[in-house]
């Protein structure tokens, strides 16, 4: 019996739910050679299941499914478990970043969630027409969201000035998350859809203000010129256009829930081969007094999706893997029954405590929290000044450990609602593992590039800088080590720079590092001097002379790369791209089997300033930045 006739009898009422599901799972392990996980039961949870915070985020402890439940976890859209069953291949998470209160990255932002940190302050000094406006009230707000770096993006200063600030924040967001994922370098063009559209990467955003436009609007006098566009098509699209993508570009506004329904679009899409990978991520900023209120919040993350078949196969590292996903809506909003209700609703743990009532964020942020604790295996209450715990595994009857799973579910008071199953990635026994040592090697050059020179010493500068805080870490971790001599860079460090990286006009070469200390008096070196030093050398093609002979487009130039590489000139090929040959790294070195780095290399440099829409609205003193 395939998968279409039993989904036909059980429409019918002639095949039970059980029975369904174990036939179907039957039928697609013989088609795939991959097991369904069992269907979600419809009862509310037991103890050992978790329980829901008051914004709907539960931690789950594992189920003999993989799959966390929680009250509220049925289907949204109508469809029983079994008519689901086709179409909940496993998604991972292969690239993640964002930005909260008092946190500039994932790294600050999971320390204050282990410390129970406190994120609300008053209205920041840089924001005078919001403190003006409420005295004395507190929010959790984000730094530096009038700083923007147009240039990295190849974007003019006017043209920024005109962004909404949280398109600003997405495109540089999504960025990082690419380039975590190590995928925004030639590693794109391998990203290919059902049809064959090649860089074929979905991107799906959830936003639900127009604060920006508002603010310009109340300035706007006649002959001012252009202002603010009130819509939000440009979040997905200016990463889509910048990047030739060719994968859907969606915006998405359902409230509180808009950051997880733009995770839910990106999951269906993967699942029906709209695109090869997906960027999905949220964004909330408050600039408008009107929408100012006690407890307000802000912030703004993404995630890399990708199939999780698919990921192992292409060497991605898996934080996690996305089991399920759902949006819908409620007949009606849900209202406390009384005060006490809303008291005990008030006093679980939040994702609002964390973060504030983050609006179209909110869900993205609920869904990062629950990634991190499932990686790191620890569990966060969210209450106030409470750090994190260990989070140990269970075991099904057969003393097998589960993998750690966490239910994120999100209900906005207009009666949205929209949940993701979030589940620890562990490889099996004799299976793929992500995330280790580079099985190809790192015999090859380290290659930086950038928009601008400034830009390439802040990134040298950045580097180095991570080198030398991994390099103290791994020492501290050591109790025997002593003080012993630095060892070599992370491994994969240099593949991941040269193939997971988007070539810029300004490089820098360096030759093949022996350890972290030669390595990071090089970077800084160039850091601070602006020379590239012995063995070292750099370009800048932004005046357009680059490739002088004409190579990349000729017909035979494939076939000479491929050559040089075969007969292990490196030193040449990196000639060749330090004078603007568009090098295919990833094509080339795809005969070794690429396995991402187990520590990722920090994001570009970004070189912010102010840009605001009037000068009179610009914010009195620049803020730090993120």
């Amino acid at each position: 019996m395939d998968e279409r006739e039993i989904l036909t009898r059980f429409k019918a009422g002639t095949l039970g739910r059980d029975d369904a599901a174990r036939l179907l799972n039957g039928a697609r392990q013989s088609r795939t050679g991959t097991p369904l996980p069992p269907p979600r039961p419809d009862a509310a949870p037991d103890s050992d299941h978790g329980a829901p915070d008051g914004h709907g985020t539960s931690v789950g402890r594992g189920t003999s499914g993989g799959l966390g439940a929680s009250g509220g976890q049925r289907a949204f859209d109508g469809q029983s478990a079994a008519d689901r069953a086709t179409s909940t291949d496993p998604i991972a998470v292969v690239g993640i970043a964002g930005r909260y209160p008092l946190a500039p990255d994932l790294h600050a932002h999971w320390d204050n969630l282990l410390s129970g940190r406190d994120t609300s302050s008053a209205v920041p000094a840089a924001r005078p027409w919001l403190a003006s406006s409420a005295p004395g009230r507190r929010g959790h707000f984000l730094d530096g969201v009038a700083d923007f770096d147009p240039e990295f993006h190849g974007i003019t200063p006017a043209e920024g000035a005109l962004m909404d600030p949280q398109e600003r924040l997405f495109l540089e967001v999504a960025w990082d998350a690419l380039e975590d994922a190590g995928y925004t370098g030639s590693r794109l063009d391998a990203l290919t859809a059902a049809s064959g559209a090649a860089r074929a990467l979905g991107v799906f955003v959830g936003a639900a203000s127009h604060d920006y436009a508002l603010l310009a609007a109340g300035a706007w006098t006649p002959g001012a010129g252009a202002a603010p566009r009130a819509g939000h098509w440009g979040l997905p699209g200016r990463l889509a256009a910048s990047l030739e993508l060719t994968g859907p570009a969606q915006a998405v506004d359902t409230a509180e829930c808009s950051g997880l329904t733009a995770v839910h679009l990106a999951v269906g899409a993967l699942r029906r081969g709209e695109c090869a990978a997906a960027v999905a991520g949220g964004v909330e900023l408050l600039l408008h007094p009107a929408r100012l209120a006690d407890g307000a919040g802000e912030g703004v993350g993404a995630v890399v999706l990708k199939p999780l078949h698919r990921a192992l196969a292409d060497g991605d590292r898996v934080h996690a893997v996305v089991r399920d996903t759902a949006s819908g809506h409620r007949a009606r909003p849900r209202r406390p029954e009384s005060r006490a209700a809303e008291e005990a609703h008030e006093s679980r743990e939040t994702t609002a405590r964390r973060i504030g009532s983050a609006g179209a964020v909110t869900g993205i942020a609920a869904l990062t929290d629950a990634v991190l604790q499932v990686r790191h295996g620890v569990r966060i209450s969210g209450a106030a000044d409470t750090a994190g715990v260990p989070w140990p595994r269970t075991r099904d009857e057969a003393g097998r450990e589960l993998p750690r799973t966490a239910t994120v579910e999100i209900a906005a008071e207009g009666g949205g609602t929209a949940w993701a199953v979030v589940e620890e990635y562990a490889a099996e026994p004799g299976g793929t593992d992500t995330g280790g040592t580079d099985t190809g090697g790192d015999g090859g050059p380290l290659l930086l590039s950038a928009p601008t020179p400034a830009h390439l010493a802040a990134t040298a500068h950045r580097l180095a800088d991570w080198l030398t805080a991994t390099a103290q870490a791994d020492a501290d971790a050591d109790a025997d080590a002593g003080h012993p001599a630095p060892g070599p860079p992370p491994a994969g460090l240099a593949r991941a720079l040269r193939v997971g990286r988007a070539a810029m006009p300004c490089r820098i070469a360096l030759p093949a590092p022996r350890d972290v200390a030669e390595l990071v008096a090089r970077l800084r070196h160039f850091a601070d001097t602006g020379e590239a030093g012995t063995e070292a050398a750099t370009a800048d093609l932004r005046d357009g002379r680059g490739d002088l002979l004409g190579l990349d487009g000729l017909p035979e130039t494939r076939d000479y790369l491929i050559a040089l590489w075969r007969a292990g000139r490196t030193e040449t090929l990196t000639r060749l791209w330090l004078n603007g040959v568009g090098v295919d790294w990833a094509a080339l070195e795809a005969a070794s089997p690429w396995t991402a780095p187990s520590q990722p290399p920090p994001p570009s440099a970004r070189l912010r300033r102010p840009l605001w829409v009037g000068a009179d609205r610009a914010p009195a003193d620049p803020e730090p930045n993120g």
